[in-house]
C-alpha cells in the first residue's frame, strides 16, 4: 500500500531523515518506534504531504505521491491523526466529525456521511454522549478518540497515527490501543508512530526502529520485542497499566 525508497527530508539546513526505506502492506499495523527526536513525526509529515522530501520516492497504492500536496493525499485515502490531537477546540464534537467527513460527503453524499458518523459513534460511545459538547472541554483521552474518529470519517485506506498515547493515563492508553487493533481486524491499514514501544509492538504486525533519522532495526513485531538491543533501548520502563 505504501512504499518509501531512499527518503531524505528535514527543515531548513537540518537533515532529519536519512535514506529511509520502508513499506506498509494492506491490512497490517506497522509500528515506527524510537526516542523523541528520532524523526518519526517528520516521516509521517512527509507521507501526509505536509513536508516536502529532499530526495527519494514515495508510492501509495502504486501511485507516485512524492510531491503530492496534503489535500490530495487526504482525497487519495491517506490521513493523519496528528500528535497532540489538534481537535478544533471551539467546535462541537459533531462538527469536528462533520469536518473530517467532508471528503466522504463530496464523494458519496450526505447519507454516506451520516452512516459513517454513526459507525464512529458506535466505535466511540463517549463521543456520542458528548456530541454537542465543545471539543476543547473533553478530557485528553476523549480528545484522542475524537481525533481518531475525525480521521476515520473519511473512510481512509491508510491511517497514520502520531504518538496516540502521549499524555494519557495507562488505562486510556490500553483502550486506545485496543481500538487500533480493532481497526486492523476490520480490514484497515495503520502506520503507528510511537515512543511507547512495547504498546505499539504488542499490537503491530511489523516494526521499524528509527534512531537519529535512520532505520537501524526492522522486522516482525515479535522479533523486535525479543531483540536484546531493542529491549535495552526502548522496552525497559514502558508498560501499559
Amino acid at each position: 500500500m505504501l512504499t518509501i525508497r531512499n527518503l531524505e527530508s528535514g527543515y531548513g539546513q537540518l537533515r532529519v531523515l536519512k535514506n529511509i526505506s520502508l513499506h506498509v502492506r494492506s491490512g497490517e499495523i506497522v509500528a515506527i518506534i524510537g526516542a523523541n527526536g528520532a524523526g518519526k513525526t517528520t516521516l509521517v509529515h512527509v507521507v501526509a504531504g505536509l513536508l516536502k522530501p529532499w530526495r527519494g520516492d514515495l508510492f501509495f497504492q502504486e501511485e507516485d505521491i512524492t510531491r503530492t500536496p496534503v489535500e490530495i493525499m487526504a482525497a487519495l485515502g491517506c490521513v493523519l491523526v496528528p500528535e497532540g490531537r489538534q481537535v478544533f477546540a471551539s467546535m462541537s464534537v459533531e462538527d469536528n466529525l462533520l469536518l473530517g467527513g467532508s471528503i466522504l460527503r463530496k464523494r458519496n453524499g450526505t447519507a454516506a456521511l451520516r452512516s459513517q458518523m454513526e459507525q464512529q459513534y458506535a466505535r466511540f460511545p463517549v463521543l456520542q454522549a458528548r456530541r454537542s459538547q465543545l471539543a476543547g472541554t473533553l478530557s485528553g483521552g476523549e480528545q484522542q478518540m475524537l481525533a481518531m474518529a475525525r480521521a476515520l470519517m473519511a473512510k481512509p485506506r491508510l491511517v497514520m497515527m502520531d504518538e496516540p498515547s502521549t499524555g494519557l493515563a495507562p488505562l486510556i492508553v490500553r483502550e486506545i490501543f485496543t481500538i487500533i487493533a480493532q481497526l486492523r481486524a476490520e480490514g484497515n491499514t495503520v502506520l503507528l508512530i510511537e515512543q511507547n514501544a512495547r504498546a505499539a509492538l504488542d499490537i503491530a504486525d511489523r516494526g521499524y526502529v528509527l534512531e537519529t533519522g535512520k532505520i537501524i532495526v526492522q522486522g516482525k513485531a515479535a522479533e523486535l520485542l525479543a531483540n536484546n538491543d531493542v529491549q535495552r533501548a526502548y522496552l525497559g520502563r514502558e508498560q501499559i497499566g
